[in-house]
């Protein structure tokens, strides 16, 4: 309904936190009848009545004001993104009136319309926003509102940026809280990626008591800059789709039903109906939300569906209401209008703030579950096996014991795998924890209430990882090093939104069996150690550490060390062969601790080598050179590099902005103790980033380096390296001509 009998307010008895609100309107009709009080009572946490007229009026009341503030406050800065929230505003509003406000996203860009919720139910308080003025100066400023949604943010349950991430964080949430309803919404122009409801199935096919998730899709028939690819289908081939991927109910409701404005076109603007037809709309999506909420927390796999055009109440629709430029500014025609036709009366911003301040028990600041930290299961002793030096042991399967003995201890632990633990020797961990499948099958250690999540996607394997540790509790993504570049986007996300979180999370555990020498006869699709220079650049984050475990000990240490941190991004990488064992435990632990230690050094020589080393396999032909050296009168030292994050600097790092600042880092002392030379050769099976600390800071005034170039199919590891120019004498020949 255009609000045509707009004014500026400037009465004194506006509320304190309206202050900065440009423009107030008159009051609805029939809104003294409506809204004499609010519809949510005081301790009951939602409306009691769905179908209530009042319930319905201030249901609308806060859909608008939702759509004002996210206007406003994107128009304060000309910049940021209006038009997807706008057009799921009554679905919003409907989840908040209902109780339900553990409300998640997919869409990053509709972090302005979950800024103004926080800020209308008060949580945005507690970072020190106040008034509509406070929060159009913080919106998208360093230490305020981020552009796309933090967990930062008080209320905010996770972060949203990438498209397809935000289901995984609503599935994650379910399975560590059941009986809690966890909406998450969904755009059509991130839907057109066929992994989010992919992913939706797979999980309900292994998890099908866990419906306490509803999608919300928000369907307003446009991407960023264009339709969205869905935005042809009718309403019966949408519900047919979801259908299609185990959804027992799907609940839609389409604006277009109730517009008696004439619209042309299947999406439809639902703020230009009558006031009358407006109500009809909001009672449908708000009865209908109840039924969709009721039936997800009942049992039933469930999704909504809101049909309205993208950018309805803003200031333009379509693609073009996405997003705001410079000249969209609060003083221009266009955005004063979109303004103006949304603007609120002064009482009615009263009622929708104290409605939202009692939905769902609270601010959401003050009770949404990623307020609080999750209390964790004790895993006690953790059975270490101190391998004795000079033994050949397969590194992967001493991992797989201790990550068996953690889900036995902590039956909410969740490992996750697309390309089999059996194939990467780690069956210890399906003997033990077994693979959650519908199929009972002992041979392939199948049950249905399994620990080990097996979706052939590596973006759900991370996904769901992810969004567990995220949320509180323990997990772990095994993958092939090969493949893990594919589902590595959302723990990059995940381990930023670490970084600021203001609770204390476990940090999130990776192992990558770096199968890059080891699937020689599988060629280059399994050759793919460059993620490894992915980690490294991430580690001047501050919270994330790549480990490089040389032996079946270090890697237990490896293991030990990431289950004691908090808000952390480990990648433990690993051989599934047996190598030799290097270190004894107790040297293991001091490695992974101060990150790195020498494996060997020759009793005499008169120029010394030393060589500083990422990964275990690759020690082989180290350890080969290092016999040729000796032989000519080198003295030679092998250090192995097991946590470079720790060999940087403490300026080249930025751990101070993290979470849990970790300012542990080598002294000069020791630093140069184990890499001082004649020559520093560093040499990586992988990609070259990891061993940047060690290059940075040497004092060796000749250094060389020995990486991974390109994979090939091949017999052996043998010729892998001499593909790649690492074998023994490779080694010895470049020392050779530069000392």
């Amino acid at each position: 309904m255009p609000n045509t009998a707009t004014r500026i307010d400037t009465r004194p008895d506006i509320p304190a936190f309206c202050a900065g609100i440009q423009h107030f309107g008159a009051a609805w009709p029939d809104f003294d009848r409506l809204a004499a009080a609010p519809a949510v009572a005081e301790g009951r946490g939602a409306i009691e009545n769905p179908a209530a007229p009042e319930a319905v009026f201030q249901t609308l009341l806060l859909a608008d004001a939702l759509r004002y503030l996210t206007l406003q406050v994107t128009g304060a800065k000309g910049s940021g993104h209006p038009g997807g929230f706008a057009s799921s505003a009554e679905a919003h509003a409907a989840l908040t009136m209902l109780g339900h406000t553990n409300i998640l996203t997919e869409v990053g860009h509709h972090a302005p319309g979950f800024y103004s919720a926080m800020f209308i139910d008060g949580s945005l308080e507690e970072m020190g926003i106040r008034s509509v003025t406070d929060m159009r100066e913080r919106f998208r400023e360093r230490h305020g509102l981020l552009g796309h949604l933090s967990g930062a943010i008080p209320g905010i349950l996770a972060p949203a940026g990438p498209l397809g991430q935000g289901q995984h964080f609503a599935m994650a949430a379910a399975l560590l809280h059941p009986g809690t309803l966890f909406p998450v919404t969904i755009g059509d122009g991130g839907m057109g990626e066929p992994y989010v409801l992919n992913a939706m199935l797979h999980f309900h096919t292994a998890y099908p008591q866990v419906t306490n998730f509803l999608p919300v899709l928000v369907w307003n028939g446009y991407s960023q800059e264009h339709h969205s690819m869905c935005s042809t289908w009718d309403n019966a081939r949408m519900v047919d789709y979801w259908r299609g991927h185990g959804f027992a109910d799907v609940v839609l409701v389409d604006a277009k039903d109730f517009d008696d404005s004439g619209q042309d076109g299947a999406f439809v603007d639902s703020t230009y109906f009558s006031h009358e037809a407006r109500l009809a709309f909001t009672a449908a999506v708000l009865e209908g939300m109840d039924r969709a909420a009721r039936a997800a927390l009942g049992g039933r796999l469930t999704a909504f569906v809101i049909k309205q055009m993208k950018g309805t109440g803003v200031h333009t629709v379509g693609a073009k209401s996405h997003n705001l430029y410079p000249k969209d500014t609060l003083d221009q025609p266009h955005i004063i209008e979109g303004l103006t036709r949304r603007a609120l009366n002064s009482e009615a911003w009263t009622i929708v703030r104290e409605n939202a301040r009692r939905a769902g028990g609270g601010p959401s600041a003050r009770t949404v579950v990623t307020e609080r930290e999750l209390p964790l299961a004790p895993l006690g002793a953790l059975p270490m096996q101190d391998f004795p030096v000079g033994d050949k042991q397969v590194p992967a399967t001493a991992f797989g014991a201790l990550a068996a003995a953690v889900g036995q201890a902590d039956a909410r632990f969740v490992v996750s795998n697309a390309d089999g633990n059996e194939a990467s020797a780690m069956k210890n961990i399906n003997d033990a924890l077994k693979i959650r499948h519908p199929t009972t099958d002992p041979l392939y250690n199948q049950t249905p209430n399994g620990q080990v999540y097996e979706p052939l996607n590596e973006d759900a394997c991370a996904g769901l990882a992810a969004g567990l540790a995220l949320m509180g509790g323990r997990s772990l993504w095994l993958s092939y090093e090969s493949f893990a570049i594919n589902g590595w986007p959302i723990v990059q996300t995940v381990t930023q939104a670490m970084a600021e979180l203001r609770r204390r999370t476990p940090a999130f555990v990776c192992m990558f069996t770096a199968g890059a020498l080891e699937q020689g006869r599988n060629g280059w699709t399994h050759q793919r150690p460059e993620i490894e220079n992915y980690f490294a650049a991430q580690m001047r984050n501050g919270n994330v550490y790549p480990l490089f475990p040389c032996d079946a000990n270090t890697i237990q240490a490896a293991y030990e060390w990431a289950l004691g941190e908090h808000n952390k991004g480990i990648a433990i990488i690993a051989s599934k062969s047996p190598l030799p064992v290097y270190l004894t435990l107790d040297q293991a632990r001091e490695a992974v601790r101060h990150g790195a230690a020498k494996l060997y050094e020759s009793a005499g020589g008169d120029k010394c080598v030393t060589f500083a080393v990422t990964g275990d396999m690759v020690l082989l032909p180290v350890f080969a050179a290092k016999d040729r050296l000796e032989a000519e009168g080198y003295r030679v030292r092998i250090v192995s590099v097991a946590n470079p994050r720790r060999l940087y600097r403490p300026t080249d790092v930025e751990w101070q902005a993290s979470a849990e600042p970790d300012n542990a880092f080598m002294d000069d002392d020791h630093f140069n103790a184990l890499f001082d030379a004649d020559l520093l050769v560093a040499v990586s099976g992988g990609a070259s980033g990891p061993l940047e600390p060690v290059m940075l800071r040497t004092r060796a005034q000749r250094r060389e380096l020995f990486a991974w170039k390109r994979g090939e199919t091949t017999a052996s590891p043998d010729e892998l390296f001499a593909f790649n120019g690492m074998t023994a004498e490779d080694i010895a020949a470049r020392v050779r001509g530069l000392v």
